[in-house]
């Protein structure tokens, strides 16, 4: 701390917090805790050209799982069993935020000495959420073409400069 507050918060960067664990991301490029979802891009094992866009509600576990085109994943049986795609989605917030992380934000409650997240989740369908998600993500990609800076970047000003809302 110094006398105008934290040094991260004078900055235009703030430390970010490291992966529980280190995760592949080939399989799971994307995944993200929010809007009140565990959200992700799951790569296809089987065309380059595809990936699936997947998800799991918070609280009521809802489960989502579709291509890059809006197709229903065909693993999805019903939409209240979990496909691969969404258990490698588990699997990889599992390793970058951690099980009590995760198990928190989805609301879930695990059985007494499991490490096992969907031993807690009690699935249901949700509504296709596919655009919403994939969308996030051509945003954060796009931030790959930016070349490295301090200066603040225009699309994260959120907040106006000090003093200028009168």
């Amino acid at each position: 701390m110094t006398n105008g507050g934290a040094v991260h918060e004078r900055r235009s960067a703030v430390p970010v917090i490291a992966p529980a664990r280190p995760r592949k991301l080939a399989k799971v490029p994307f995944v993200e805790l929010a809007d009140g979802r565990l959200q992700g891009v799951v790569s296809s094992g089987s065309d380059v050209e595809r990936v699936y866009v997947s998800s799991i509600t918070a609280g009521d576990h809802g489960l989502s799982c579709n291509t890059n085109n809006n197709r229903p994943c065909g693993g999805l049986s019903g939409g209240s069993r979990a496909c691969n795609h969404l258990r490698a989605l588990a699997d990889a917030a599992v390793a970058q935020y951690g099980l009590a992380r995760v198990t928190r934000y989805l609301k879930a409650t695990l059985p007494e000495g499991t490490e096992d997240l969907w031993a807690g989740l009690h699935t249901t369908t949700a509504p296709h959420r596919a655009a919403e998600v994939f969308s996030g993500f051509l945003r954060h990609l796009a931030y790959l073409e930016v070349p490295p800076t301090t200066d603040p970047l225009p699309e994260l000003q959120w907040f106006p400069a000090a003093g200028a809302v009168r």
